[in-house]
């Protein structure tokens, strides 16, 4: 089996988790400034065998959309484009920062490294990609 890419996209960075090749557990990567992702992504799938790529997506819950899909929209477009022979799935992103930083705080990590967004953003994209991988039952 090939490897599942996962990512928190926010305006300023984007946080990449990855699962093993056997798509068992998902593992925080790094955190990225957004304009670095699509080099990265490159470079990534050069070296591994990537089957698909998760995004969070904030499902609005019955109102409109903000300023933030419409740039995961385009970010979606663009990996549809590089990659078309790979899948990007959609996961609820709700609640997924709050959760990160909560794990965090529980694992005794000191606060400043609770307050470093890098931190959380990676957190969040591996609780992104574990919730696609309960999903498909495996």
């Amino acid at each position: 089996m090939a490897r599942v890419l996962a990512f928190d996209f926010g305006l300023k960075r984007i946080g990449i988790a990855v699962t093993d090749p056997l798509q068992i557990i998902a593992n925080s990567l790094e955190t990225l400034p957004r304009k670095e992702i699509f080099n990265f992504i490159k470079k990534y799938c050069a070296a591994e065998d990537v089957e698909a790529f998760v995004v969070g997506y904030p499902f609005s819950h019955g109102h409109s959309e903000n300023e933030i899909t419409r740039h995961i929209d385009g970010f979606i477009l663009k990996l549809n484009e590089l990659y078309p022979d790979k899948r990007v799935h959609k996961i609820d992103e709700s609640f997924t920062s709050k959760i990160a930083s909560r794990t965090l705080f529980m694992s005794g990590v000191n606060k400043k490294e609770r307050q470093n967004k890098k931190n959380i953003d990676a957190i969040s994209a591996n609780i992104i990609l574990q919730s696609y991988l309960e999903m498909r039952g495996l």
